[in-house]
């Protein structure tokens, strides 16, 4: 067995921890976010660390679970890591969205 390449560990272990802060409290989002970040989110743009985590803080759900089916993770030139998640939003209302985030 090959042990994974650095930028797919990284970009695995973001990911986790993504979701499980965005699943647990959304507010606590803010430390991943800096002020050049940017979100859209069905259309509408939040740009800034605090933009962002106000719109994730007022989504009108309170709990939810990421299901994860795919995850691919890429070096960039500039040393950073693209990393593609799909899977299915699990609300407490029985209802499935898909998801992509692209960090």
């Amino acid at each position: 067995m090959v042990d994974q390449p650095l930028w797919e560990q990284i970009g695995s272990s973001f990911v986790q921890h993504y979701y499980q802060m965005f699943d647990s409290d959304r507010s606590q989002l803010g430390s991943i976010y800096i002020d050049a970040s940017c979100l859209t989110w069905e259309g509408q743009q939040y740009q800034g660390k605090r933009a962002i985590v106000e719109k994730l803080a007022s989504l009108p759900f309170q709990k939810i679970a990421h299901s994860i089916t795919a995850q691919d993770h890429q070096p960039t030139p500039d040393s950073c890591i693209l990393s593609m998640v799909v899977g299915q939003l699990k609300l407490v209302v029985p209802q499935s969205v898909f998801f992509i985030l692209f960090s």
